[in-house]
């Protein structure tokens, strides 16, 4: 354990060389001074202090003397503390704020697949306690290189100036590494498990605060207080068995340099009997062994994070290590500001756990049109939708735009032609013009807002609030009905004019007439765009001007709304069912917004 933190040590000294000299730097000066106060007090007790006892008197000019001795040497010393803490500081919030971004970043590169198998409070744990624990031992790290020196040099100096009383006293330096290996092997398993529990703490969190509305309905507060309550007393006690080893460790770490010093007195005062010694040597050595003390604590607070630092590096790395990137290829895209084409060819997806999702797909989207997916639940929707936008590859076959694998195109050419708009909106807390810009330089400010609000059907409601585009929404849009943040959402995929819009079932949580008005709007737009739309409801199907039916991962047919009713009987049962909860739907009122009435939505 204690190899494996001195490699993490050792990273951030070559990714931080410039805070690590300067924090270096100044413990060395401050351990070089202390070493010399040592000396200078040794000389003050000896020939000023003893002789004024001897001879009754002070002289005024010895007194000013050592006033100015110990002022100079106190200024020295606070000067290497500054430097030193500045440096350290320095390093510390740096790696930690370079690691946060990193972890982040890694997280965004990541596909899909890979978050899928981690928890939200996972993480959010990797991304700040594990990387606060990573680099919590840099705050003594510094000092503890400086105090290196220090005891270098006061080794060499207690033997130069007496040679027995030095071996007494460097006897403890053995146990202090000795007492360390042992208390690294039982805090690491422990250190580890702690980790793991904090993470476990902030899921349990998070889902009870995204789930606030579902644990209020349901009655089930107490369940998910004593849920919250059991793991946050786990990790109680967890930390509870970790402070007690450290509780242990500490104090032994803290007296052993007492011991030291003890012993050092009861040899010098022996040897001063003898007449090996005299009162200066004796001082200066006792001085010495008591300005040490610190420095052996200082090393022991950074062997004493080691572990937890080494815990806390694994869970980074193993993020910062995972595999599974999507790559980007070098091409770009023409016929900004027209319609794309799009055209699935024998497309196979499976699921990672092995189910078979899609087999055989084959379907296009001609450019300008709007092409409806219809399916029953499973069926494979939402994941074609994702394939189109290049959220996931295909196993087998290809995904195309306007002819290009869509695995060959740039990010940046994927993001200006393709945008997606999903089921469940999300919306950030930010201004109504924060949500719909994203700060995106394709957003020629605030007439392309409103163009895209009024596509959207939005504008209506924007325009009836206080702030209008200035309005904060909240977090997650909490100040908005679900009809509205889904039409935000809308206008902010429209913002960026892209060439091919995908929505799944992106309008579920508005009225049919509006969700009508929405796709009149699109292909009414300035910049047309080509349209694939998960639909459930028999309106959207109807302005559709193909529609393709799936079932079991496989397109079991394709045409117009009518043809597929006449020569279908899935098809026409499915979207007959869907027509019966539209209108169970309507009638408990799912669709009645707050702010203000559809009709005058519509209307507007």
């Amino acid at each position: 354990m204690v190899g494996k933190g001195l490699r993490v040590l050792r990273q951030a000294i070559r990714e931080e060389p410039g805070p690590f000299a300067i924090g270096v730097a100044g413990a060395v000066l401050h351990s070089l001074v202390t070493i010399a106060s040592s000396y200078v007090l040794g000389a003050i007790v000896a020939r000023i202090a003893v002789p004024a006892i001897q001879e009754g008197r002070v002289r005024a000019g010895a007194i000013a003397l050592a006033v100015a001795a110990i002022l100079g040497v106190s200024a020295l010393k606070v000067s290497g503390m500054i430097a030193r803490r500045l440096g350290a500081g320095a390093m510390q919030f740096r790696l930690q704020a370079s690691y946060r971004r990193r972890v982040t970043r890694r997280y965004l590169r990541l596909p899909l697949s890979w978050h899928h198998k981690q928890s939200t409070g996972g993480l959010l744990s990797n991304a700040n306690a594990d990387v606060e624990a990573v680099w919590f031992p840099i705050a003594p790290f510094p000092f503890a290189v400086g105090t290196l020196v220090m005891l270098v040099v006061a080794g060499v100096a207690l033997f130069v100036t007496d040679w027995a009383m030095a071996l007494v006293g460097l006897a403890v330096f053995p146990l202090v590494f000795a007492l360390n290996v042992i208390y690294s092997r039982r805090m690491s398993p422990r250190v580890t498990h702690v980790q793991q529990l904090r993470a476990d703490v902030s899921t349990i969190a998070h889902e009870s605060f995204d789930g606030a509305l579902v644990v209020k309905t349901m009655g089930r507060e107490s369940e998910e207080t004593e849920r919250f309550a059991g793991k946050a007393d786990e990790l109680r006690d967890g930390l509870i068995k970790v402070g007690r080893i450290r509780g242990a460790f500490d104090p032994i770490i803290d007296s052993l340099p007492n011991i030291g010093t003890l012993a050092v007195l009861v040899v010098g005062t022996w040897r001063m009997s003898t007449g090996a010694a005299d009162i200066e040597t004796v001082t200066s050595v006792v001085f010495l062994f008591t300005v040490l003390a610190f420095p052996i604590r200082a090393i022991g607070w950074v062997l004493g994070e080691l572990p937890r630092s080494v815990v806390g590096w694994e869970r980074v790395t193993k993020v910062l290590n995972a595999t599974g990137d999507m790559e980007y290829g070098p091409r770009q895209t023409e016929g900004r500001g027209t319609p794309a084409t799009l055209e699935f060819r024998d497309v196979d997806y499976t699921y990672p756990d092995g189910s078979e999702v899609l087999h055989g797909v084959n379907l296009e989207i001609p450019a300008g049109r709007t092409v409806a997916l219809v399916g029953p639940t499973g069926s494979g929707k939402s994941t074609i939708a994702s394939l189109a936008t290049r959220l996931v590859d295909p196993d087998d076959g290809r995904v195309l735009l306007d002819g290009n694998d869509v695995r060959e195109l740039t990010h940046g050419a994927l993001a200006e032609n393709i945008a997606l708009v999903q089921q469940v909106p999300f919306v950030f807390d930010d201004t109504i013009r924060g949500n719909i810009t994203l700060a995106r330089e394709a957003v020629d400010g605030d007439d392309d807002v409103w163009t895209a609000l009024r596509t959207a059907q939005a504008d209506a409601f924007v325009s009836k609030l206080g702030d209008q585009l200035d309005t904060e929404v909240g977090e997650r849009g909490h100040s908005l009905s679900g009809g509205q943040r889904q039409r935000i959402t809308l206008a902010r995929a429209l913002a960026g004019a892209p060439r091919l819009l995908v929505l799944d079932d992106a309008t579920s949580a508005v009225d049919p007439r509006v969700e009508s008005a929405i796709l009149g709007a699109l292909k009414k737009s300035e910049n047309p765009a080509s349209v694939l739309v998960v639909a459930y409801r028999r309106a959207t199907i109807a302005l559709a001007d193909e529609v393709v039916y799936l079932e079991h991962g496989k397109v079991i047919a394709t045409g117009t709304h009518l043809e597929l009713l006449d020569s279908v009987p899935g098809y026409a049962n499915l979207v007959t069912a869907y027509e019966r909860e539209e209108a169970e739907r309507a009638r408990e009122g799912a669709f009645i917004e707050v702010e203000d009435t559809e009709e005058e939505e519509v209307s507007a």
